[in-house]
């Protein structure tokens, strides 16, 4: 592990100055001062603290074009463009010097989960039940950022070859020379897999804030990572204790009728909607899906997103037309973010939990379990799909069924890793691969669904320096 990262975190550790501050006072709670942490206040500080809660996805989000990138920023050879537009010959990982807030946050973010795990048993004034909460949210938390880069920089899990391909250097200590080790798929999935089930037990009801696990986003991260291994019968068991945890549903349909008169208001780009974010009551648990998103005062106005990828919304979909409005900004035509909300584009909500379990009861087949699966996703889509224009979705077949679960998710998800983790996974089945195409500079560009470019290079700064470790590159280019 490159030792920058470890001085920047143990500086975070040492200097509350150092701290972003944040805009919200239940957010901001932090030990005054510096000190070595000791008590759990101070190891608890370290879950508030909003820049280890980063999941910055940028890349994958420009693989699935759902967010829109301006000719300017396409126009040279840089990271951005060889991704946006599916360069397969082009050298990403010489390009890679620039890509590289995903890797070292992420691991930044696994120091201080490892600095709390390490040191629980020391820490002081505290019960034994909050030293075992503390404990448990940290194990999710490291869980969650390794299964992001995990999905990132390695390829999808096969269970054929996750024994044998590499996936991300694995570090469960938080001193300065702990080992690196870049271990295989299966052995990433199974820590995974551990930590989560080692924390439910002792995970809080409620969590003391949205930044803090609860025992309903363990549950959803375990659907999460069983859904990603293509076991779906215990994706749907996690997926339905998250539910027992927390159902609910924004109604986004309500939501625009109360503020459609200025959402159709022409020409007016204001943002200034009732804003939701950090108490949306389908939060499990809140994390930032991008650098911007966290800098730019922690909220900022939705990206845009091409005319092509806005197409594949449903028509009436509330929740698109509450964020973006058709707008020509030269030279493109394109749907301008008309919001200013806390985008939980790196946490978990309720809606994947209900995308999950009608997927994994579609699976199940038969004409009962698909129908069923389509009573579970028309639950969704009722909060979703204004009343004039919703009609329920059926399915005669699994496929069919899958596919109209995984567009809505996909649309539900626009601008977060989740469409790019379903459209890895479901690649590797030939009746669910798709070939992406798109017209760019009168040109027809294509994505193949077993391109090289569903899996990031590591940057060029973790490679040269892996720390007290080795990391080989996954990818050729």
């Amino acid at each position: 592990m490159n030792k920058t990262i470890h001085t920047i975190a143990v500086a975070a550790v040492l200097c509350a100055s150092a701290l972003f501050s944040s805009c919200n006072d239940f957010l901001g709670i932090l030990p005054k001062g510096e000190k070595i942490p000791t008590i759990l206040a101070d190891f608890e500080a370290l879950i508030r603290n909003e820049d280890y809660h980063l999941n910055d996805m940028t890349a994958a989000i420009d693989l699935m074009n759902d967010w829109y990138r301006a000719p300017e920023e396409l126009n040279a050879l840089s990271l951005v463009s060889i991704n946006y537009n599916w360069m397969e010959d082009e050298d990403r990982i010489f390009y890679n010097n620039a890509d590289e807030s995903a890797y070292y946050y992420t691991y930044q973010a696994i120091f201080a989960w490892n600095l709390i795990l390490q040191n629980a048993a020391d820490m002081t004034e505290c019960t034994e039940a909050e030293r075992a909460a503390l404990v448990a949210q940290a194990k999710v938390l490291r869980a969650m950022n390794y299964f992001n880069i995990l999905n990132y920089y390695a390829d999808p899990y096969e269970e054929s070859t996750a024994a044998d391909k590499l996936s991300v250097p694995l570090i469960t200590s938080p001193d300065m020379n702990a080992p690196s080790e870049q271990v295989t798929i299966a052995r990433m999935y199974e820590f995974i897999l551990t930590d989560l089930t080692e924390a439910i037990p002792d995970l809080p009801v409620e969590g003391a804030t949205p930044l803090h696990p609860n025992k309903g986003a363990g549950y959803a991260m375990l659907a999460r990572v069983y859904l990603a291994m293509e076991n779906y019968t215990d994706a749907l068991t996690n997926a339905n204790l998250a539910l027992e945890q927390n159902d609910a549903l924004f109604d986004w349909t309500q939501y625009y009728e109360e503020n459609r008169e200025q959402i159709e208001l022409p020409d007016d780009w204001s943002s200034s909607y009732p804003s939701i974010g950090l108490d949306n009551p389908e939060n499990y648990i809140f994390r930032y899906g991008t650098t911007t998103q966290r800098y730019a005062g922690l909220s900022g106005n939705y990206a845009c997103i091409p005319v092509a990828r806005a197409e594949l919304f449903e028509e009436g979909d509330a929740h698109f037309a509450s964020g973006w409005k058709k707008r020509y900004m030269s030279p493109d035509t394109l749907y301008y973010g008309i919001r200013n909300d806390y985008f939980n584009g790196g946490g978990i909500t309720t809606p994947e939990m209900y995308y999950i379990k009608a997927e994994c009861i579609a699976r199940q087949g038969g004409q009962d379990n698909i129908d069923e699966a389509m009573s579970v996703l028309n639950t969704v889509r009722g909060t979703r799909i204004l009343a004039d224009a919703y009609r329920d979705l059926s399915a005669s077949s699994v496929e069919e069924a899958v596919r109209l679960i995984i567009q809505a998710k996909a649309n539900d998800y626009v601008m977060t890793p989740v469409p790019f983790w379903d459209a890895r996974r479901l690649n590797l089945h030939s009746e669910y691969a798709t070939t992406r195409t798109k017209e760019f500079e009168g040109q027809t560009l294509t994505l193949a669904p077993d391109s090289h470019l569903w899996t990031m290079p590591f940057p060029q700064g973790a490679t040269s320096n892996p720390g007290n470790g080795t990391l080989q590159q996954n990818v050729e280019r």
